[in-house]
């Protein structure tokens, strides 16, 4: 369990932060709190206390922060999975693991307070992952948007058991400047870096992210994400 919401049992919506929905046009998306309730509304009117998705995606959302365009060709396409919920939503280790590194990422638009975990997959971890998982030792996870209060206390080393909380889903502006949500994300080579990991990254960068970033999908499994 990563945040504390069944999805075998409870609602949830697949949010698209893509061109093709064509509401994105319409908001002033430099606004965060008109992006968040416009994030908050589409839950409303869907019946789910989260949103989910994102993994592979080609946003568009990115453009309200100078953070990504600061390359020759700016960073759209989203790394990891992300999960919309109310600030204050506990986020709970998924696999036994140790603290790599964790920093305050303050850029408007970046991580804000961020942690990463190291874990060191068998063969019989996260419950039978997926064909493919099980293959990557060591394995990194990236904990994104959280409060700063979530960062207390941590050390580099220090151990988490799955389903031990290790975080909490953070208010803006002190989350990124993001409406709340959780960036989660796995990463086989942390090409060493400490308390940060691109997230987003540009189309003549996606086949190199994508073989280093598996598919948080293949531990979360989400009924209707790829």
């Amino acid at each position: 369990m990563l945040v504390p919401f069944d999805f075998r049992k409870e609602p949830y919506l697949i949010l698209d932060f893509s061109s093709s929905n064509p509401d994105l046009a319409t908001l002033d998306l430099t606004n965060t709190a008109t992006f968040a309730d416009y994030v908050v509304n589409q839950l409303k009117l869907s019946g789910a206390r989260v949103g989910v998705g994102g993994y592979n995606e080609h946003r568009v959302i990115y453009r309200r922060s100078e953070h990504f365009q600061q390359m020759t060709e700016p960073r759209e396409i989203h790394l990891g999975i992300d999960l919309w919920a109310d600030a204050g939503t506990p986020v709970f280790a998924p696999l036994d693991g140790v603290v790599h590194s964790f920093q305050d990422n303050a850029n408007f638009g970046d991580y804000g307070p961020t942690i990463i975990l190291e874990h060191y997959v068998e063969s019989s971890a996260a419950g039978k992952p997926r064909p493919g998982l099980a293959a990557f030792h060591p394995l990194y996870s990236l904990y994104g948007h959280l409060t700063r209060e979530s960062l207390n206390g941590l050390y580099e080393g220090k151990e988490f058991k799955a389903g031990q909380k290790i975080a909490e889903i953070g208010p803006y502006p002190e989350n990124g400047d993001w409406p709340p949500h959780l960036h989660f994300q796995l990463m086989t080579d942390m090409l060493g870096l400490k308390g940060d990991f691109p997230g987003v990254c540009s189309l003549a960068d996606r086949a190199k992210f994508l073989a280093i970033c598996p598919n948080p999908n293949d531990l979360l499994r989400i009924t209707g994400l790829p």
